[in-house]
């Protein structure tokens, strides 16, 4: 499901609470009104609240940590791409056609990993994982003539073997982590600590105001949280900008 579903979903259930228990708060017999009930609610949501704050900032802690990785994930792959490029360069005209295959390769995981961008064509090669190592295969068949080509051939399987290893972390961050009992839970909770907080509130617009936008608040950072955790799709994405310079750069 899109984290905007989810996300409005949230908004849904917790402003439902908060509505359901603004009404309770109207039809609850006097004594449970009382100030010694009100201490125990009071506490008992305290604690609750404290619980999911603590959980909130754990879980945007853990996905804005795993959004960075993949954002500092494919700059580093860019990097290392045009490095590789240029050891093939400089290796001589023997090794341009592996330098076409690395930017055919490349235009097309790149065209699926952001398709909205119109970086190139996809085919069936696109979902082949094992495109890179035929490269490898290529870089091996290679037969240097000087000391000079076999430093550079050495090099350019090095780099291809650190391509191939970061490329399994993009693939890696390419959906979410977050379990669904996880998400269901954290949004129980939430829905009981708004409901405590129109049990004793009076019913009026204030109120209804204050819960709606305390509700929404919530629901934008779930919001964040599910984008964050998925950072090669949704609305917040990893950026494509050094992958497009390496492209731009490459077989030049």
């Amino acid at each position: 499901m899109a984290p905007i579903s989810i996300a409005a979903i949230a908004f849904g259930l917790i402003f439902g609470g908060s509505l359901v228990g603004l009404l309770l708060g109207r039809i609850l017999p006097e004594h449970h009104s009382s100030t010694e009930s009100l201490g125990v609610v009071r506490l008992s949501m305290g604690l609750i609240a404290t619980i999911t704050a603590l959980v909130l900032s754990l879980v945007t802690s853990s996905a804005k940590t795993g959004f960075d990785t993949e954002n500092a994930t494919v700059k580093q792959t860019a990097a290392s791409i045009l490095t590789f490029d240029r050891m093939l360069a400089n290796y001589g005209p023997e090794a341009t056609p592996i330098r076409q295959s690395l930017r055919t390769i490349l235009t097309e995981k790149a065209a699926k990993i952001w398709p909205e961008e119109g970086i190139g064509s996809v085919d069936a090669a696109a979902v082949d994982t094992n495109v890179g190592e035929h490269i490898v295969d290529q870089i091996l068949a290679l037969q240097p003539q000087t000391d000079a080509q076999r430093w550079y051939q050495s090099q350019a399987l090095d780099l291809c073997s650190q391509i191939l290893q970061t490329r399994w972390i993009v693939y890696g961050g390419s959906g979410g982590s977050i379990p669904t009992l996880f998400l269901t839970v954290m949004i129980g909770w939430l829905v009981l600590l708004f409901g405590s907080f129109g049990l004793f509130a009076p019913l009026n617009g204030t109120v209804v105001g204050a819960l709606l936008i305390g509700t929404l608040t919530v629901a934008t950072s779930i919001f964040l949280i599910l984008e964050m955790d998925e950072p090669f799709n949704g609305l917040l994405k990893v950026s494509s900008d050094p992958i497009q310079y390496t492209l731009a750069r490459l077989s030049h």
